[in-house]
């Protein structure tokens, strides 16, 4: 199985973008730390900072899965979830066509 890579977007409510600010940027700490994440970076865009934008890439599928079944995976989609716009976020898988620069990529090289 290849490196999983997706990008997810999602608008914060009026009046709570520090407050999903302050959840999403903690809970980027914990997915740095899980043993299949190769990168879980955070954004807002320019012209519009409620809008939050997360680049992130797993080892594997199995690395992937594990992140989605992950207790603080659960607790931040359900405290997320009444914050933002959009039911959930919305994913964007990603395929590189550069593979090298994903495949065999070490997670302890992060």
């Amino acid at each position: 199985m290849g490196t999983v890579v997706l990008y997810a977007e999602f608008t914060a409510r009026a009046g709570v973008a520090l407050e999903v600010e302050a959840l999403i940027s903690a809970y980027a700490e914990l997915v740095r730390a899980e043993p299949g994440n190769l990168c879980f970076d955070v954004y807002t865009r320019g012209d519009a900072s409620a809008r939050f934008n997360v680049f992130e890439a797993y080892r594997d599928q199995a690395a992937f899965e594990a992140h989605l079944a992950s207790a603080d995976g659960v607790a931040f989609n359900a405290a997320l979830t009444p914050l933002i716009e959009e039911p959930a976020s919305e994913l964007s898988f990603l395929r590189p066509l550069d593979v090298a620069a994903w495949d065999g990529v070490d997670v302890g090289e992060k």
